[in-house]
């Protein structure tokens, strides 16, 4: 088993993804409300980071990051729908995905 973690830059493309997932089979997802350091920081009032501030407009301060436990065979599949979604995650500030392994989990609903 794996734990897929996708950081979703555009918070409009959730539901849109959400939905995909839950279509293709992929059931009990976690959603988290998170911000990136950058959008951190800009808010803070460190002259060190003053530089980030100038670019205050084009950084995203808000994020979503959506957790799934799901099967080795399917993370492939999970891949495409984000990338489908979000126009592929190689496209700047689209933000991340990735797979860990999964030692156990218990109190999982069934993929169908």
């Amino acid at each position: 088993m794996q734990l897929f973690v996708t950081v979703l830059q555009d918070v409009q493309l959730l539901n849109e993804l959400l939905e995909k997932m839950n279509k293709a089979g992929f059931t009990g997802a976690t959603v988290l409300e998170s911000r990136g350091m950058a959008g951190i920081l800009v808010n803070e009032d460190t002259p060190m980071f003053g530089f980030l501030r100038s670019m205050r407009d084009e950084i995203r301060t808000e994020s979503r990051t959506v957790f799934v436990v799901t099967e080795d065979s399917r993370v492939k599949e999970l891949r495409g729908i984000v990338n489908e979604v979000t126009g592929g995650m190689e496209k700047p500030n689209n933000g991340i995905m990735f797979a860990v392994p999964v030692a156990f989990a218990e109190g999982l609903a069934e993929e169908k």
